[in-house]
């Protein structure tokens, strides 16, 4: 919860300081980019290092950002570039965070079978928190203002690091021999291009990781601008893709297959696409809150479903540096689309740039279906 917290009142802050929307958009470039760069090597490690222990320090930095942020904004000495590098650091840190965080399920489950529904299981709790904390942070922010957004985020990872430091697990990289890191980098590259079902499904998600994530970054623009709306508008917007997003989690965890998840892929992130498209277009409320309540079904259960094949059909010795090209697949591409979409939106406007990029993910999802015997086929083998 004191991440969405968090989230929404950044964007307010943001665009409170600076009424633009190509700032949001650098914004989400700054605190995503390091993504891009990083976390490849990570996943390097990720399947080199003690993952509990990493992310225990993973966890400890962002909150001493969150309330170095708290202090900025509470004194009234907060500026653009403030906001920048802390979001740059933030970036870093869930870069490392990300493919250590995913590789690291196997290993506080130990079961494969349970694969599914411990993802699910991770995707309803955190959407709960998608749900509740933006309605929370936008009361908030009405209420105090944004600064106490960070504080309350900042004090919330302590409830982490704890569940992290009580866990008992055996750490089931000490005993490989590794190469270099480059040599490393690239087997797994490889791996992931040439084992056809993965990389079918990383293609899609980096598309939809590129031209449809970017849209929750325009999300204070539909609020105050179109819709006419409060922070208290956007708390309940971001609400709505988390109430979708929560049913679709749910949903996930009632399955007890893997077998429909190919197909379900690919309805679902053409729901994303669809709810996208009419999204874009809408100036009403109660439409706006309908369609992002679909289109956060629709993302979660796409990527839910990728992360949970994935995770089934990867060989162990190589989860880490997979996971990581997963993660890279939204972490570091959505930032390049987020400057894009940023930069085009400050020309054309927010709607009809969100628009056309709900139309590629369409197509991005027409030519996944058109591979899609190469998932189904893996499955069966497995």
């Amino acid at each position: 919860m004191g991440t969405w917290i968090q989230n929404i009142a950044l964007g307010w802050l943001v665009y409170r300081l600076t009424g633009s929307a190509t700032w949001l958009g650098i914004i989400g470039f700054a605190g995503q980019i390091p993504a891009l760069f990083l976390t490849p090597i990570a996943g390097v490690y990720a399947d080199r290092l003690n993952r509990r222990k990493v992310l225990i320090v993973a966890q400890i930095v962002p909150m001493i950002l969150a309330l170095s942020m708290a202090s900025l904004i509470l004194t009234e000495n907060v500026e653009i570039w403030h906001i920048v590098l802390i979001a740059s650091m933030n970036g870093i840190v869930i870069a490392v965070d990300n493919p250590f965080r995913h590789a690291f399920l196997l290993e506080m489950i130990s079961d494969k079978e349970l694969i599914q529904n411990s993802i699910a299981l991770n995707s309803t709790l955190f959407n709960s928190a998608r749900f509740i904390g933006p309605m929370v942070g936008g009361l908030l922010i009405s209420l105090v203002g944004e600064g106490f957004c960070f504080l309350i985020n900042g004090f919330s990872f302590l409830a982490v690091v704890i569940a992290l430091l009580r866990m008992k697990v055996t750490s089931i990289n000490m005993d490989r021999k590794h190469g270099s890191v480059i040599g490393d980098l690239s087997e797994g590259t490889k791996y992931a291009f040439n084992f056809k079902p993965i990389r079918y499904l990383l293609l899609l998600v980096i598309a939809t990781g590129f031209f449809g994530l970017p849209f929750q970054v325009f999300l204070p623009v539909f609020a105050k601008d179109i819709l006419g709306g409060d922070a208290q508008l956007l708390g309940f917007l971001t609400g709505s893709l988390g109430a979708g997003a929560l049913t679709g989690a749910i949903y996930l965890a009632s399955r007890k297959t893997i077998k429909f998840l190919p197909i379900l892929i690919i309805w679902t992130s053409a729901l994303f696409a669809i709810g996208l498209l009419f999204m874009s277009l809408s100036t009403t409320v109660t439409i706006s809150l309908i369609l992002l309540y679909f289109v956060g079904f629709g993302m979660i259960v796409q990527f839910a479903s990728t992360n949970t094949l994935i995770q089934t059909l990867v060989d162990e010795d190589k989860r880490g540096r997979i996971m990581a090209l997963y993660g890279l697949s939204f972490l570091g591409i959505t930032p390049l689309g987020s400057l894009l979409l940023g930069s085009i939106a400050g020309s054309i406007g927010v709607q009809i740039t969100l628009l056309a990029s709900s139309i590629v993910c369409l197509g991005a999802t027409f030519i996944y279906s058109r591979r899609l015997k190469h998932v189904v086929d893996a499955i069966r083998v497995h």
